[in-house]
């Protein structure tokens, strides 16, 4: 997968590409990213991105120039673009699954009040991380980024996030390693029995009854297995 990501602020990058899953990522060539400031396509003797907005209104907003002429060097047949915004879809990670499977992704991140409009034409997907203002789409589109790329062949053992919460619907059952005993709580028992069916049925259990404490929503468009109905129905009654 290739990812580019257009940002006035390319440095708010390094640290993220530079450490854990996402640098062993790239040094695999699983993925290649690359980050594009667009103030170096502004067609201006200042290299200005932002002005004010027609009709008045407080701030300033991105101008349409910049960042579509900088798009047009990178978009391909393959590319899907992406607009970091309030205004988009929430991301989750049934989304971020499908985006996994895009051979070429562009990340537009915002600064400033907005966006001019014209640029929403050149774009495929509007994308939030929740109903909450962060002062540019630099945070946001690492955050998509790094819910996408750890989904990669050979980013990650596949074994490692096929458990994580909201992977199969559900929040991931509890974990537990070393030491056995502390502070006096211990490691329950059916997971050192070492009886792989009395696991998966204690994990499955554990994964439905937090996703009803925490996220009963999450339960409303599920379609239960047979085994799943009778813990649910085991777990409500103790509520």
């Amino acid at each position: 997968m290739k990812i580019d990501i257009l940002s006035l602020f390319p440095e708010m990058f390094n640290g993220f590409l530079e450490t854990s899953i996402i640098k062993r990522a790239i040094d695999a060539q699983v993925v290649e990213v690359h980050v594009h400031d667009f103030r170096e396509f502004a067609d201006n003797k200042h290299k200005k991105v932002d002005d004010y907005p027609y009709g008045g209104g407080q701030g300033m907003v991105l101008m349409c120039q910049p960042i579509i002429d900088c798009l047009k060097t990178l978009t391909t047949p393959d590319s899907l673009v992406i607009l970091m915004s309030p205004q988009g879809q929430t991301f989750h990670q049934q989304l971020s699954y499908q985006l996994s499977l895009e051979k070429h992704l562009i990340f537009i991140c915002g600064h400033y009040e907005g966006f001019d409009e014209r640029i929403r034409d050149y774009v495929d997907m509007e994308l939030s991380i929740g109903d909450y203002v962060l002062t540019g789409g630099e945070l946001a589109s690492m955050v998509c980024c790094d819910a996408i790329i750890r989904l990669l062949e050979g980013a990650i053992r596949e074994s490692s996030h096929e458990d994580d919460s909201f992977s199969q619907g559900l929040l991931e059952y509890p974990q537990y390693t070393r030491p056995y005993e502390y502070d006096g709580n211990s490691v329950p028992d059916v997971l050192m029995s070492g009886h792989h069916e009395k696991i998966r049925q204690w994990r499955l259990e554990q994964s439905l009854k937090k996703t009803y404490l925490k996220r009963p929503d999450l339960l409303k468009t599920r379609n239960f297995t047979d085994e799943e109905l009778k813990i649910l129905e085991k777990i409500t009654k103790k509520d």
